[in-house]
């Protein structure tokens, strides 16, 4: 079962771009909150630190104040910048505990192929795969053990066996990882050479 951890946000009102980047400069994350019971979504930012303090508790689920009401939410998605890999936007979500959400959930890659001794290399695939399931069931992340896979092989979406709580959305064709043979580029300089001797 998962951890619930009380996560504290500040609503905040609609900002600029600049306005945001100054939010940010203060060591505040811009957010937006919504939810399964209403269209309408909620501003607000929250300190950088209490974000790190909740990424380390290892929870999947969060309470908030939003106004006067307590909330139950899940990160929806995450923004990171794409040089730092500083997280620079949070959507959390509302949901309600025994009505199933879709979520993405981190791929990890665990072992070593035996195709690797045959000379190939691991080319991973998608790094995350849409799940769904009830919000105390979501997984931190999907291990995917590749020591079976041979020079030539794929591991696929549907070849995952998961836990039954869970059902994947991702499309089951999709592959996860694949050892291939290392990419060759020696033939256009042959060519190269070639030419140069006729000439």
């Amino acid at each position: 079962m998962a951890n619930e951890f009380s996560l504290e946000v500040i609503k905040r009102e609609s900002l600029t771009k600049g306005g945001l980047n100054q939010l940010r400069k203060k060591d505040r994350v811009p957010g937006i909150f919504y939810s399964y019971d209403s269209k309408e979504s909620v501003s607000f930012y929250v300190e950088r630190k209490i974000l790190r303090e909740a990424h380390k508790s290892g929870a999947r689920i969060f309470n908030i104040n939003v106004g006067d009401k307590k909330r139950t939410v899940i990160f929806k998605s995450i923004q990171y910048h794409p040089i730092t890999d500083m997280v620079i936007h949070v959507d959390l979500y509302g949901v309600k505990m025994d009505q199933v959400v879709v979520v993405n959930v981190e791929i990890k890659l665990i072992g070593s192929a035996v195709g690797i001794v045959e000379g190939g290399i691991v080319v991973p695939g998608l790094s995350d795969i849409s799940i769904e399931c009830l919000p105390m069931d979501i997984p931190e992340f999907i291990e995917v053990d590749i020591s079976n896979l041979k020079l030539g092989d794929s591991f696929r979406i549907e070849d995952l066996e998961l836990d039954e709580k869970l059902g994947i959305k991702s499309s089951p064709d999709q592959i996860l990882a694949s050892v291939t043979h290392p990419m060759k580029e020696e033939e256009p300089e042959v060519v190269e050479e070639e030419e140069m001797d006729e000439e």
